[in-house]
């Protein structure tokens, strides 16, 4: 019992160590605040209708009217049935946010250096140096939190997957499916793609060694298992995944039907997203270089250089020195290619540096797979900067054309990077290798390494122009401003680089002093581990930091109801807002308190985004009726938030008298330029046949109003004396909405591009529209069954190798 303890211990010490290191880094959560993350803030807005109605009726709708005039909210806020996944997540997760995706990021790491038989105290280290890389700290400050959840997640991963290919099978197989299963829960599809190709590297590199070693049937059994792992660890996620692919096909991220754009040229024929979208994030061939150099290209967009920079200096005699004041906290010193960046994805000089030396100590497989990884990830990070490679992948690799900001595949050398320098520590401190090798080694790599950055800090300065996409703008602001803001990037380049050198010339002493029996073991890594996090913490804190964290209160209801805001409410019936004062197609504020027009997702409806593009972006009214938008909010001239009430909202549903057949999707998203939207609809010819009515009498006494409102559930009355056909201001949406007269399931129809219509008989009627999707009963099932056979195999497995060990 002792001696089992005594092997747990290190694990122990480092599970409460990096508990310790999380709430210390975001200290603020331990006073009960939280971080400011600004697309968590619109996602609240976005999520809070759903949130409300779970609250109210115990269930889930599945549909939200308050974004995009309706959409689905598989990948917006949903409990899944029997999600136990997300159960064990949650255990997992249990420090405040962000400091839980941190704790991950450590453990996860741990867990993988653990598995390749990395020393404890080593693997610690790593931990530490991969959770502080400045790309994941980053994302968790301004809200990309799916994303770290997934890439905290895929360290855990590999683990399973390296411990099955070493062929210990059973205990493989536990963690592949179990870390499978996390990682698929996180909800990270880009994320969750990336790592497959992490993963087909490593299978191309062990099937080449086992072809060489002549261990193809031990290669392919292990293969056998981890392919039944992964397919229980999707199946677990059957609700979410299933739910997921079938709306994919309806969203931006499917295919358009269009093949005009909205200034009538040709759309570009693409499966998936355009080249253009997909690629407009992408890395700088020379910006890579800020992997090892934090403010290579200027760091973030937005820089505060203080008040000893040439922009103060400059502005405080020319302006109001508040304005230069706040002006130099916001210096625009980013020069590289990408629209918008937070902050380099700053891996870390010592850890560069460690990775060099790896590459001259460590040999075998597993080198080459991580040198592999990194070539892969960084040469794909620069999209259209190497339009050879990235073209060949968006038009040949499937599913690459479904995710945009390539530069983002670079969080795949952000792993393999600080994973094989500490693989190369581990060589370093072993026997394996004689003193003088290790010193040759280690010179190399600091000639390599250190004379980069010596190069970077004498000559960096006169070696590039500093100039960014948006300087032109700064000289017609104010002659001068450009040649102060360029002095302050060369000013950051030369601290930066003069930086980098330093820890290099630091973290190199270190090895040799251990070489030369001046520092023990346990000493070096500690000092290098105080280095590791001294260069990494410091640039991390220049982004995330205390300041960015606000009382509970404030982050868990971000946005305050405005005077327009409420009198707006005051109107309970159900309608339509449209808030022209932001950007209403990334907006979330507006569906807090509202059903807006607009909303904040990186995948709304296909159409609706084609819809807005073409004709509410044009300002078409009639569209903006059939929307039942009732109320527009804008700025006026003084720039104060005002609000207008439509007079000629068309309502939730109105009768039509004329229906327009159209051949093609073109034709009827064109056709809504001249539509009279009360008293015609548009259809696709698709909807119809040979007894498809198109022109109904004009009933003067006809009536229909909604007269009861869910979510998930819209119930109208209607009166007519001769058959009608009705238009209701809801988004068509085939997978789930079911539509019934007096409780008889009838057929509707896409009209008006992307609306409900159908044919109403006479006399008086209910009609109800009931979200039913199909799709979650059926992934329950499959995730049901799938947890049984996730239990039942380890403990067979079990039984069965026990029973084995007994004969022998």
């Amino acid at each position: 019992m002792k001696e089992n303890f005594k092997k747990l211990t290190p694990y122990f010490i480092a599970i409460i160590a990096f508990i310790l290191i999380s709430v210390t880094y975001f200290s603020p959560v331990l006073e009960g605040k939280k971080i400011f993350q600004n697309d968590i803030k619109h996602f609240i807005g976005m999520a809070k209708e759903v949130n409300d109605f779970r609250a109210e009726n115990g269930e889930e709708p599945y549909w939200t009217n308050a974004a995009f005039s309706g959409m689905p909210t598989y990948n917006l806020s949903t409990l899944y049935p029997n999600n136990f996944v997300k159960a064990l997540d949650d255990v997992l997760r249990f420090l405040p946010r962000p400091a839980d995706y941190l704790f991950l990021y450590l453990l996860s790491f741990f867990i993988l250096l653990s598995v390749l038989k990395v020393e404890w105290k080593l693997a610690i280290l790593g931990a530490l140096a991969f959770g502080f890389s400045t790309y994941y700290i980053i994302i968790l400050g301004v809200g990309h939190n799916a994303k770290a959840h997934a890439i905290a997640y895929m360290p855990m991963v590999l683990a399973g997957i390296l411990l099955t290919l070493n062929k210990n099978y059973l205990w493989g197989f536990v963690l592949t499916a179990i870390a499978m299963a996390l990682e698929v829960s996180a909800g990270h599809p880009q994320m969750t793609y990336y790592l497959l190709f992490v993963v087909l590297i490593l299978g191309i590199v062990y099937i080449i060694d086992a072809f060489k070693e002549k261990e193809l049937p031990a290669f392919f059994k292990s293969i056998a298992v981890l392919v039944v792992a992964v397919v229980l660890a999707i199946g677990v996620n059957a609700p979410s995944l299933l739910a997921t692919s079938e709306y994919v096909n309806f969203s931006t991220r499917g295919k358009s039907e269009l093949t005009i754009n909205p200034d009538g040229s040709e759309k570009e024929k693409v499966k998936g997203l355009s080249k253009d979208y997909i690629t407009e994030y992408s890395y700088g061939i020379t910006e890579t270089f800020n992997l090892f150099i934090p403010r290579f290209t200027g760091g973030g967009n937005y820089e505060d250089v203080g008040l000893d920079s040439n922009i103060y200096q400059f502005l405080k005699d020319k302006t109001d020195p508040r304005q230069a004041k706040e002006f130099a906290q916001y210096a625009p010193l980013y020069w590289g290619n990408q629209p918008i960046v937070e902050a380099p994805a700053y891996i870390g000089a010592i850890l560069l540096f460690l990775f060099v030396l790896a590459l001259f100590l460590a040999k075998g497989k597993l080198k080459n797979w991580l040198v592999g990884v990194v070539i892969f990830s960084i040469l794909l990070s620069w999209g259209k900067n190497f339009n050879a490679l990235t073209n060949l992948f968006i038009d040949f690799v499937p599913m690459y054309n479904k995710f945009r900001a390539v530069s983002s595949i670079q969080v795949l050398a952000e792993m393999a990077i600080p994973l094989l320098a500490i693989l190369g520590l581990k060589e370093w401190f072993s026997d394996k290798n004689s003193s003088e090798v290790k010193l040759n080694v280690l010179k190399k790599a600091l000639y390599i390494v250190g004379g980069l950055a010596l190069i970077f800090t004498l000559f960096g300065s006169s070696l590039f122009a500093f100039e960014g996409l948006r300087d032109e703008s700064y000289d017609k602001l104010l002659p001068g401003l450009l040649d102060a803001i360029i002095a302050d990037r060369k000013a950051v380049f030369f601290a930066d680089s003069l930086r980098t050198l330093i820890l290099v010339l630091l973290s190199a002493s270190v090895l040799w002093l251990f070489l030369k029996e001046k520092l023990k073991m346990n000493a070096a890594i500690i000092a290098l581990g105080a280095l590791i996090l001294f260069d990494l913490v410091a640039v991390d804190r220049r982004y995330v930091n205390n300041e960015d964290f606000m009382s509970a209160r404030e982050i868990d209801k971000p946005f305050v109801a405005s005077a327009i805001d409420k009198e707006i409410l005051k109107d309970t019936t159900y309608y339509r807002v449209a808030n022209f004062a932001v950007d209403p197609m990334n907006d979330g504020s507006t569906s807090y308190f509202h059903n807006s027009i607009g909303g904040y997702h990186a995948a709304k409806l296909g159409r609706y985004q084609e819809l807005f593009d073409f004709q509410i972006a044009k300002n078409n009214i009639e569209v903006l009726n059939m929307l039942n938008t009732k109320y527009f909010m804008f700025e006026d001239s003084n720039q104060r938030l005002t609000a207008q009430q439509n007079p000629d909202v068309n309502g939730n549903a109105w009768f039509v008298n004329t229906i327009k057949i159209v051949k093609n999707a073109d034709a009827e998203i064109l056709g809504l330029d001249s539509l009279k939207t009360k008293t015609e609809a548009i259809i696709d010819v698709r909807f119809t046949n040979d007894k498809f009515k198109t022109e109904f009498p004009k009933d003067s006494t006809a009536t229909i109003a909604l007269i009861n409102y869910k979510d998930n559930h819209l119930t109208y009355n209607s009166t007519t004396s001769t058959n009608q056909f009705a238009v209701f201001s809801e988004m068509y949406y085939k997978n789930g909405w079911n539509a019934y007269v007096d409780g008889v399931l009838k057929p509707y129809y896409r009209v008006n591009y992307v609306l409900r219509g159908m044919e109403i008989p006479a006399g008086k009627h209910t009609i109800e529209f009931k979200f039913e999707p199909t799709v979650i009963k059926k992934g329950n099932t499959i995730a049901l069954v799938s947890y049984a056979f996730l239990l039942l195999i380890p403990i067979g497995w079990f039984y069965i190798d026990k029973k084995k060990k007994n004969v022998r």
